[in-house]
């Protein structure tokens, strides 16, 4: 049985969507899961690219390391910290389609704020969002290099340009990274993707699924008394 490769990027300002993000995968998972959080700490200085003022998280750019850390081997997941599983992963990676190097939700909006959470600009470019979640086919994806994601540009990275053409990259359902604010409610969404800020933030803390990925951390919180064993 296949082990599921997931990145998940981490960011030491919101340490809790990890854990809740990650348990929420568990949570609906019918196969093992390998998780790896992309923690800047714990890259072994593969990652010296001084902070951008744009950036909104630690792993703006790291995230472009997945098929690096990943050996260039098979399929691997990245995908933001600041979102709820609520659907077995299997059925994504059955999605995996070797005609591309890269699969993606291929968003196509303008983003309704101008601010985000935490008060960063809410930065707006072609192809926007479509790295926050990526089934990368790791042999494909050989010019992701450290130094290339050391060096490229933010639009070099997030526009897909290391790739020879748009062609390569695959679609995926949007239901498997679903805006939360920038779309309506959608019941059959696979991932809530809380892209404006997470219900974490008293600002969201109202959004759609908000109450969902409150439930999901207070399993993450729970102990289970078991009676002493005899």
């Amino acid at each position: 049985m296949p082990t599921l490769d997931v990145f998940i990027g981490y960011d030491s300002s919101e340490i809790v969507a990890y854990h809740a993000l990650t348990q929420s995968i568990l949570d609906h998972s019918s196969v093992p899961v390998r998780f790896t959080p992309i923690a800047l700490n714990g890259l072994g200085g593969l990652f010296d690219r001084p902070a951008n003022s744009l950036q909104s998280t630690e792993f703006s750019f790291s995230r472009f390391l997945t098929p690096y850390l990943s050996n260039y081997q098979g399929w691997s997941l990245f995908m933001d910290c600041d979102m709820l599983a609520r659907a077995d992963f299997k059925t994504l990676f059955d999605l995996a389609d070797d005609r591309f190097a890269a699969m993606v939700c291929q968003h196509d909006y303008v983003p309704v704020d101008e601010i985000k959470f935490e008060g960063h600009v809410q930065t707006k470019y072609a192809k926007k969002n479509w790295s926050s979640l990526v089934l990368f086919n790791n042999a494909r994806c050989r010019a992701l290099t450290p130094e290339f994601v050391n060096s490229a540009s933010g639009l070099e990275l997030h526009q897909f340009k290391w790739l020879s053409s748009d062609d390569q990259i695959g679609a995926l359902p949007l239901e498997w990274n679903w805006l939360v604010g920038e779309y309506p409610f959608n019941p059959d969404a696979k991932v809530a993707h809380f892209t404006r800020g997470g219900p974490y933030f008293p600002a969201y803390a109202n959004e759609d699924y908000s109450d969902e990925w409150r439930a999901v951390l207070a399993r993450v919180n729970s102990v289970v008394q078991r009676p002493p064993k005899a």
